[in-house]
């Protein structure tokens, strides 16, 4: 893109949750095997592209137990469904998530790179660190690997796959039938990375991207992780609780991202939210409560104890205040684990509610069209962020009630696209199409 366009609010969704929350599926409306059926899920992407969302992102997790979630226990492999969906949609981006601690570089940078090519440039990188102990038990390992150290891993990881996406130059291949020249040698480049945790040859066999690489997303809430994506991401997931928190932690990204050198408009925040739509605000109140009574205690307690090294809290009295947690927080998800138990400590809420805490959406998204549109528009306006993923309540009924009731009011406002701006997801973002390390560029003119 050469030129930017005025700011507007970046909208992505879930379309492989089957609601707000980790019992949604038990609810009437809800096809309880959604998650693993891709018809259902193909309705989604398309219900997503016709209210024009940025993008499709699909979580992922590598390990299930007697405890785990519905969505942890049985669902679709990234890749996998993000290929199917591409493959019935024309313009909405996909954002598929990988692990940089049980994989390998080479093979993440040629399976996006395959998946944005298949798009036509429409893809992204989650970059992920792995957080659950369970994880490395099924990747040889025996415990999970400490928590910088992992992050460490992470910035080579990075690292490599971005220099592997350089391989080749845009214009790498003639394919001149005359000439009998299928590709410019001169125009291949071979990484050679040789670091601490990688050594990798190249070059990758796939040509460049049509949006020069790949967007990166990254999800960074300690100290290390919030310097990772400060460093390498594109845009950021969070799940920042409230508006002044999520100003507080947009601030703090942009600040550590200009001391990289990055321009601010080049590095977006997208908080995680459950918009509930009702035709009333008492309609609204309903769904929210229907949604929420799909919950129960085990399923509740289980979403919990996934910020806990998979804790069996059941030993607990679910009506006493909140133990002290602190000899069971591991490396795993630590920034997480311990701003459950700050709220907890601060409001004095007993285990059954913060478990409810945790597991249900929160309530400043819950409300008719205009009031939703309002507080979108607020937390944006108001440089919380720039745009949201949402988690909508009943799925497909959530979305829909999205696209259909409050998108246009934020299109009206002037908020919204009306249409897509281009063809890839950096042009969908407002991003930059980032050019080869490779290319020479014109030295500065003397004086």
């Amino acid at each position: 893109m050469t030129a930017k366009r005025p700011r507007q609010i970046h909208l992505g969704c879930f379309p492989i949750h089957l609601g707000g929350n980790v019992g949604a599926w038990r609810h009437p409306e809800v096809q309880a095997n959604g998650s693993t059926d891709l018809q259902w899920v193909l309705n989604l992407a398309r219900i997503a592209e016709a209210g024009k969302l940025d993008l499709l992102f699909v979580a992922d997790s590598t390990y299930a137990s007697e405890n785990s979630t519905p969505f942890d226990i049985n669902h679709f492999e990234p890749i996998t469904i993000l290929s199917a969906c591409a493959a019935v949609t024309r313009h909405i981006g996909v954002v598929a998530t990988m692990s940089t601690s049980y994989s390998q570089p080479f093979t993440t940078a040629r399976q996006i790179a395959s998946l944005d090519k298949l798009s036509g440039g429409r893809a992204a990188w989650n970059a992920v660190t792995s957080s659950n102990a369970s994880v490395a038990r099924n990747y040889s390992g025996d415990k999970l690997m400490e928590h910088d150290h992992r992050y460490r891993i992470a910035r080579e990881y990075i690292e490599v796959v971005k220099g592997l996406w350089d391989s080749w130059e845009d214009d790498a291949f003639p394919r001149d039938k005359q000439a009998g020249v299928y590709f410019d040698a001169s125009k291949m480049h071979r990484l050679n990375h040789v670091g601490e945790f990688f050594k990798v040859q190249g070059p990758l066999n796939i040509e460049r991207s049509p949006q020069g690489q790949p967007v990166i997303f990254q999800a960074g809430a300690s100290e290390a992780g919030r310097d990772l994506a400060a460093r390498h991401a594109d845009a950021v997931f969070s799940n920042r609780e409230t508006i002044d928190e999520c100003r507080l932690y947009t601030a703090d990204l942009r600040a550590r991202a200009a001391r990289y050198g990055r321009p601010a408009d080049e590095f977006l925040v997208m908080p995680v939210i459950t918009p509930i739509v009702g035709g009333t605000e008492e309609e609204a109140r309903r769904r929210a409560r229907e949604l929420n009574e799909m919950l129960d205690p085990k399923t509740a307690l289980s979403f919990l104890s996934r910020y806990f090294s998979s804790f069996d809290f059941w030993s607990y009295d679910l009506d006493a205040p909140v133990p002290d947690l602190s000899g069971i927080v591991s490396d795993a998800n630590r920034s997480s684990a311990e701003y459950l138990m700050r709220i907890a400590r601060e409001e004095k809420l007993t285990l059954r509610q913060l478990a409810y805490r945790a597991a249900a959406p929160r309530k400043d998204f819950t409300g008719t069209p205009e009031q939703i549109a309002d507080r979108l528009q607020l937390y944006f306006e108001t440089q919380a962020c720039d745009g949201f993923m949402m988690a909508t309540d009943i799925s497909p009924r959530g979305l829909s009630a999205v696209t259909e009731h409050v998108v246009p009011i934020l299109q009206k406002r002037g908020l919204f696209r009306t249409e897509y701006e281009g063809t890839t997801l950096r042009d969908h973002l407002g991003l930059s199409h980032p050019e080869s390390r490779y290319v020479a560029r014109p030295s500065p003119a003397v004086a």
